[in-house]
């Protein structure tokens, strides 16, 4: 395998993981990818402000969305269900941006035209041709910033 796909690779499983995390444990706030509300979503009665009954209201009202029996609370299948919607979500999207001759399928080419920035060489911040540890952790970082301000 080349380093190009040796790092598409590594990339796609911290990914991987970190969304399965986020989902298992429900914690929103470390999810860059996750769903985004508009203003406009969150602010139900339309006068230009987000209280903090609107945001209840929202997170309730998504919570019964996902309790798809009603009972109150939400089982693992519940849970499931919806990050596979949350993950289907994701790859339409992937393949919309990246498929560059529209066959629906992702080829090594097209995935790898998404990492022409560079992100090896940010990464090697001392720029001797390898990846230490630490600069690993902060490329880690540095990749979450740079997936937040593309948002």
């Amino acid at each position: 395998m080349n380093n190009t796909a040796e790092i598409f690779c590594l990339s796609l499983a911290i990914v991987v993981a970190s969304a399965t995390f986020t989902m298992a444990t429900g914690d929103a706030t470390k999810m860059r990818h996750g769903a985004r509300h508009s203003f406009t979503e969150l602010d139900a009665n339309g006068d230009g402000q987000i209280t903090k009954d609107e945001l209840t209201a929202h997170r309730i009202e998504r919570f019964k969305q996902a309790d798809a029996d009603g009972d109150g609370s939400l089982s693992r299948e519940e849970l499931s269900a919806k990050a596979s919607n949350r993950a289907e979500r994701r790859i339409s999207h992937m393949i919309e941006r990246h498929d560059a001759n529209g066959d629906g399928v992702l080829s090594m080419d097209e995935m790898s035209s998404r990492h022409k920035g560079g992100m090896f060489e940010r990464i090697d911040s001392d720029g001797n041709g390898t990846v230490s540890e630490a600069e690993f952790e902060a490329g880690k970082s540095l990749h979450r910033k740079g997936h937040s301000q593309s948002e």
